[in-house]
């Protein structure tokens, strides 16, 4: 009989913990893929290990060796989040998946606890022992976008929209899918503008032309962005979600279907970071969530700029989806602890988030005081009170927005009902007066009154007397043969 985790009663983990954090799979279609497969694993690890211990050349090149030892502990520590570490609160398309994102994560701040103790030099020649290429690469060769702005033409256009443009299209489309709110999504585009105006005197390449600040970026890379993840919200918000097991499916393009339809997820909730009943700590907890989205964006920028490398570099480009990856579960979790009162715990991937978050921040404050030397106080205050200014403006307009659509919806539902209303008192009265004789009717002579004689009273229809009188037994005493 299979043994089932249960929580007592008085447990810490309540179920809106839980859903957060170590979500569980509500259907399963194939037993084979959720089951833990432990002694199999194991026994596999032991055989990868042994193999490559004594079939690998390691006297050649300790460089391999270094490489081959990083990829094995690497595997081992993915093999253990998957065995060890919480669901997160998605499951699709599995959660072995979402494990091992966590476990990413976990690998990640440990080595910013590991550089955090080192010194320029030797993080320095790591990235050359990575890629020898960056030995001499310089800050200097980046593109720069903030020169003859007034010198506007088509191909300097066409020029600028390389793939960073593109890189800012689909990031604000992946922005939309998680963050699911036009109001909080169109402050932090807005808001990283500014930021961007802000630390231009310590980051060369954040000038950039008017143009290409507010129309490029946030209109229409950004804002094409926005909508079209919005839409794709709208779309699976309206959608059906019944799933059907693949084993019920006959047909092998009904099976690849399905297989395929595993990547995508398994229901959707709506989200709502904004309502008019929303408190004061609602509020702080929306600018903190802006806030800190400006710092993770400006540790990209700062390590770059610190430790010399292109934005292209393999560097730059894994640590951006891997940012991406686990700012999926980390909004999830943050969004259930700031709108939810029976949440009162952080989820874990949250926590791991946040201690990745301030890793990098004293890895750049650390090896940057020179460049932080140059920091104008003037501009840095200007940026955290537009921070909160901008923030307090979106939250404003999103809560005003509200309101118009939630009483026009009112008063649209209202004169629905009225109208309905309406109609029915009107059909009730028509039926009152079909109910009554018409005066057509009222003017003929009766038949039964005929037969029975003026002191009889009519015969009427059932619908048209208010009082049920025997006429039959009346005309049977009278010996009156009635007409069929």
């Amino acid at each position: 009989m299979r043994r089932k985790r249960t929580q007592t009663e008085g447990s810490d983990a309540s179920d809106h913990f839980l859903t957060i954090n170590d979500r569980r799979v509500d259907d399963i279609s194939i037993e084979f893929f959720y089951q833990p497969h432990t002694l199999t694993l194991l026994l596999g690890c032991i055989i990868l290990s042994t193999y490559t211990a004594f079939t690998r050349d390691d006297s050649i090149d300790w460089h391999q060796n270094v490489y081959v030892g990083l990829i094995c502990a690497f595997g081992v520590f993915m093999i253990l989040s998957i065995l060890t570490l919480p669901n997160g609160p998605f499951t699709r398309p599995h959660p072995a998946f979402w494990r091992c994102v966590l476990g990413l994560s976990i690998l990640y701040v440990l080595l910013l606890q590991f550089l955090i103790q080192q010194d320029y030099d030797t993080i320095r020649g790591i990235i050359v022992w990575i890629d020898p290429k960056m030995e001499n690469y310089t800050i200097d060769s980046e593109k720069e976008y903030g020169q003859d702005c007034w010198d506007i033409t088509v191909d300097r256009l066409w020029g600028h929209l390389d793939w960073f443009a593109f890189g800012h299209y689909w990031g604000w489309g992946m922005k939309a899918l998680v963050i699911r709110h036009y109001g909080i999504l169109w402050t932090i585009s807005i808001m990283w503008e500014l930021t961007e105006m802000m630390f231009g005197h310590l980051l060369p390449n954040f000038y950039e032309c008017w143009w290409d600040n507010m129309i490029l970026d946030v209109l229409i890379c950004n804002g094409l962005g926005i909508f079209t993840g919005m839409q794709v919200c709208k779309f699976l918000e309206m959608r059906e979600f019944k799933w059907e097991s693949i084993k019920n499916i006959r047909t092998t393009k009904g099976k690849f279907k399905r297989a395929l339809l595993q990547f995508t997820p398994e229901s959707w909730t709506l989200v709502s970071w904004l309502d008019p009943s929303s408190g004061y700590m609602r509020i702080i907890g929306i600018a903190q969530f802006i806030l800190i989205w400006q710092i993770v964006e400006l540790n990209t920028f700062f390590i770059k700029h610190i430790f010399p490398m292109p934005a292209e570099h393999p560097i730059c480009v894994i640590r951006i989806l891997m940012s991406g990856l686990i700012s999926a579960p980390t909004i999830r979790q943050y969004y259930s602890y700031i709108t939810d009162p029976q949440c009162k715990r952080v989820g874990t991937q949250l926590w791991v988030f946040t201690m990745i978050l301030f890793s990098e921040l004293i890895l750049v404050v650390k090896f940057g005081l020179e460049l932080f030397s140059h920091t104008q106080i003037s501009k840095l205050f200007v940026w955290f009170c537009l921070n909160i200014l901008v923030t307090c403006l979106g939250v404003f307009v999103s809560v005003q927005i509200y309101k118009y659509r939630h009483s026009k919806t009112t008063v649209k539902g209202s004169y629905e009902r009225k109208q309905q209303d309406d109609a029915w008192h009107s059909s009730q009265d028509e039926g009152d007066q079909s109910d009554m004789p018409s005066e057509w009717e009222q003017g003929q002579p009766d038949i039964t009154s005929r037969l029975l004689g003026d002191n009889e009273p009519v015969r009427r229809s059932p619908r048209h007397s208010a009082k049920k009188v025997d006429y039959v037994d009346s005309a049977r005493r009278r010996r009156v043969q009635l007409p069929p």
